[in-house]
């Protein structure tokens, strides 16, 4: 089992100011359920196959992009810990995020940014 990333999106979150304003329970919900979907499509990993990882990438970015264009709270600060999430959860899964991109020819940090709206 894949421990959680030690990233806090929602201390990001709580410390938005627009997150303030909005109040977005909903949005929590939604955006727990699409990292805990992408949680268990990586562990459930047979081959650890590049396209099944970046499907696995795109999947949880389009469902961060349908929270946010609902809820329109993702800001700075939250898009990089959401992105970082990403990230660890790949990489607490033994998948090497520097190679995985190259072999796309992306910087790592780009990991999202194909899907990403937010």
């Amino acid at each position: 089992m894949i421990e959680r990333p030690t990233v806090s999106w929602r201390q990001s979150l709580a410390e938005e100011e627009t997150a303030l304003h909005f109040g977005p329970p909903a949005f929590i919900t939604a955006v727990d359920s699409a990292l805990e979907a992408y949680e268990k499509r990586v562990e459930g990993f047979e081959n650890l196959d590049d396209e099944e990882i970046w499907t696995a990438v795109e999947k949880v970015v389009r469902a961060l992009n349908a929270a946010d264009e609902k809820h329109g709270v993702i800001e700075t600060t939250i898009r990089e810990d959401l992105c970082e999430y990403i990230d660890a959860v790949l990489t607490d899964a033994d998948i090497n995020v520097e190679a995985l991109t190259t072999r796309r020819g992306i910087d790592p940090s780009a990991l999202t940014d194909k899907w990403r709206d937010w």
